[in-house]
């Protein structure tokens, strides 16, 4: 296990420093994020005033939408990566290295991990700028950025297995236009469940990105609800288990094909 972990270390800072080598890509990554936050925040601030709606403010509603939205958005164009170091030769020299096969697919899902974490810490941040207020104080934030971290998890190893599996920077093209926005609108990012149509309400139950959202709210309120916070981040957790397993396996049959 201890040699896992170290080799998982080594592949991720290599992947980090090449993130670092592009802060332009990194800026570009809270450009959206923070339109959404000050478009929608604005645009749509009143709803607050909804009777039902149960939030002091829309900005405090939206901000822990824009994050796991952000998370979603980011985390999906992990396999674009995987699909370049195919192409470039670089995933089948680490195949004849000593390090461990399950670190070269892991250290993708840290590093997006990672990334997600700060983009989420900085959504947070601009989302006080906006006037948010966070009851639940330091604890409902770091659950907030947990729980976005988990789904990154889940969509960064989906996205990795398809690039995997496929091999096309289409597919990855499509697979995250065809899930962000109906993923979004199918839970309760922008909307309380309470000014929803029942069969939404019903789909939203299902959908990983509203556990990431009831799992944050629950714990960011001034009074947290820690048993909601507990099932739907657990059911998150096993999610992102599963995914990163799958992602494992599908390494696998990459081997046995090169």
């Amino acid at each position: 296990m201890s040699a896992l972990l170290v080799d998982t270390w080594w592949m991720t800072h290599r992947r980090l420093k090449a993130q670092l080598r592009q802060p332009g890509l990194v800026v570009m990554t809270l450009v959206q994020p923070a339109i959404w936050l000050f478009l929608f925040g604005g645009l749509f601030r009143k709803v607050a005033e909804l009777p039902g709606f149960g939030a002091a403010s829309y900005v405090d509603y939206l901000v822990p939408g824009v994050v796991v939205m952000s998370a979603v958005s980011s985390s999906m164009w992990s396999g674009m990566g995987v699909i370049e170091e195919i192409e470039r030769g670089t995933l089948n020299r680490f195949l004849v290295s000593p390090v461990r096969r399950s670190a070269i697919l892991n250290a993708g899902v840290v590093e997006q991990a990672v990334t997600t974490a700060i983009q989420s810490v900085v959504i947070v941040g601009l989302g006080r700028l906006a006037g948010a207020s966070y009851p639940g104080g330091f604890v409902g934030v770091a659950v907030l950025v947990v729980a976005s971290v988990l789904l990154g998890a889940v969509f960064s190893a989906l996205s990795n297995t398809m690039g995997l599996l496929v091999r096309q920077r289409e597919t990855i093209i499509g697979l995250s236009v065809a899930l962000l926005l109906p993923l979004t609108f199918l839970s309760t990012a922008f909307m309380a469940p309470a000014l929803m149509p029942d069969w939404i309400k019903a789909v939203a139950s299902f959908n990983p990105l509203n556990w990431s959202l009831d799992t944050a709210r629950a714990a960011l309120t001034a009074d947290p609800d820690w048993s909601v916070v507990a099932v739907h981040g657990g059911w998150l957790l096993a999610l992102a288990a599963v995914m990163i397993a799958t992602s494992t396996l599908s390494f696998r049959s990459y081997q046995k094909s090169v």
